[in-house]
């Protein structure tokens, strides 16, 4: 049975390779023409009755001259892209390549087109979304088929580039659609001239390696009341930006408008001649528990990457100058990252959650652990779950019981109109709202 996988992963990468390259070598014209040369070569089988064979022979010839005058394209060119630091899932950007004309003859005609690294899947990554389509369909749940390819980061329009002059620079503008989140890497930067025909594309490449943070979706959130109030933090919080209301000395600073007089420091502004205030740590002050569910079957689930971007939602929402928010999940490791408060900013959130992935290697228990260790300095928790089964309606009665604020949502499949039972969450409905995949700012909006 493993031959067998292996064999149809095979045919996989074969399919994926020439899907990939002939629309880039052959323009729309040349695509037609190869269909009209496939389409001939069944007809013309049957010489004695038609005579298919010859508009076969013609087409074929004319191709061959079309790939055959490719060769002689010699261009030799250097370029270098101009890209943003991050992009976003769904949000087309824009950015330029700068493109130098070393040689001697002004080139016309040009098409720049994009060199990604390669990004199919390893076999194990591939049969685990085989078998994951396959469960779907054994289900009769046929709107959960993937009807885009789970493995393409991102659409690249093709540019015309403007005439390139000798020894000169010139900016060809480009727009790329993220389809997945992650980094993006690109390898080199392609020109391509077409025959004079117009059928197929000859190519000079120029290595350009650079990569761009492509970050999830997000949604836009209403006024939420985050559940929980002001805690005690045990000797408050390492780096904290804020003077704190403790008696905790943590450094001396320049005065800013609107300290205390209290905090004046005075032996210092005697010494220095301008005003020095005492900075103090916070040791009260609201935390909030941000929880990712990362447990499924499925590496490229629609609902785990909803998930993500729900999680990426409240992490750039959630105001954090004068709280903090506190990521927990599980991947390879247990992870907790805190931001807010001059810890970190939002942003490094969604870096981190634009490279989470699919946990494999462990039991959502090893999640439960992390949380439940982690409760006793949150004022309340966000817990944002792929399922609503018996383990994880366990795992929110145990945050119930230790008197922690919660805030549940479930993200589900598209097309799944089963209506959850709240469970432990039945006293408080309205901290518990299902999520569906496709839905999901339409769903937000109700919180």
């Amino acid at each position: 049975m493993n031959l067998l996988w292996r064999m149809l992963y095979r045919g996989y990468r074969i399919i994926s390779w020439i899907w990939y390259r002939l629309p880039r070598r052959f323009t729309p014209a040349g695509l037609g023409m190869l269909a009209a040369l496939a389409i001939a070569s069944v007809v013309s089988l049957d010489t004695e009755n038609t005579v298919a064979y010859q508009g076969f022979a013609l087409l074929l010839f004319v191709l061959l001259v079309a790939v055959t005058w490719g060769g002689f394209f010699r261009l030799r060119f250097t370029a270098t892209r101009l890209l943003p630091r991050f992009g976003t899932v769904g949000h087309p950007f824009h950015y330029r390549v700068c493109v130098r004309n070393p040689g001697p003859k002004t080139q016309i005609g040009l098409t720049l087109l994009e060199e990604l690294a390669d990004r199919r899947p390893g076999f194990e990554e591939w049969k685990a979304v085989q078998l994951a389509d396959e469960k779907l369909v054994r289900s009769f749940r046929f709107k959960q088929r993937r009807r885009a390819n789970p493995f393409k980061v991102a659409n690249i329009k093709a540019a015309a580039a403007p005439p390139l002059p000798p020894n000169q620079e010139t900016d060809v503008h480009l727009e790329i659609l993220p389809l997945r989140r992650g980094v993006l890497r690109f390898t080199g930067v392609v020109l391509g001239r077409p025959d004079p025909l117009g059928l197929f594309r000859s190519f000079a490449r120029a290595e350009a390696a650079q990569t761009a943070l492509i970050l999830p979706r997000r949604y836009p959130l209403p006024p939420i009341a985050l559940p929980g109030s002001m805690k005690y933090q045990e000797g408050g919080v390492a780096l904290a930006s804020n003077v704190g209301q403790s008696e905790e000395f943590v450094a001396l600073r320049e005065y800013r408008r609107g300290d205390p007089l209290r905090h004046i420091h005075w032996r210092s502004w005697a010494r220095t001649g301008k005003p020095i205030v005492k900075e103090f740590e916070d040791e009260f002050f609201v935390r909030h528990a941000l929880v990712l569910d990362t447990f499924s079957d499925d590496p490229h689930s629609e609902v785990f990457e909803e998930a993500v971007a729900v999680a990426s939602s409240f992490a750039s929402t959630i105001q954090t100058q004068e709280s903090l928010l506190d990521l927990l999940f599980v991947g390879a490791e247990a992870f907790c990252f805190t931001s807010g408060r001059g810890l970190a900013h939002s942003d490094q959130m969604l870096e981190i959650l634009a490279s989470v992935s699919v946990c494999v290697s462990e039991r959502f228990q090893s999640l439960e652990r992390l949380v439940l260790n982690h409760l006793g300095a949150v004022s309340g928790c966000i817990c944002v779950l792929l399922a609503w089964d018996e383990e994880r309606q366990n795992f929110v009665k145990k945050i119930r019981l230790l008197g922690v604020p919660l805030l549940v949502l479930v993200v589900r499949a598209p097309g799944d109109g089963q209506v959850l039972e709240p469970g432990p969450m039945r006293d408080e409905p309205h901290r518990f709202h299902t999520l569906e995949a496709g839905r999901i700012e339409e769903g937000l909006a109700k919180l």
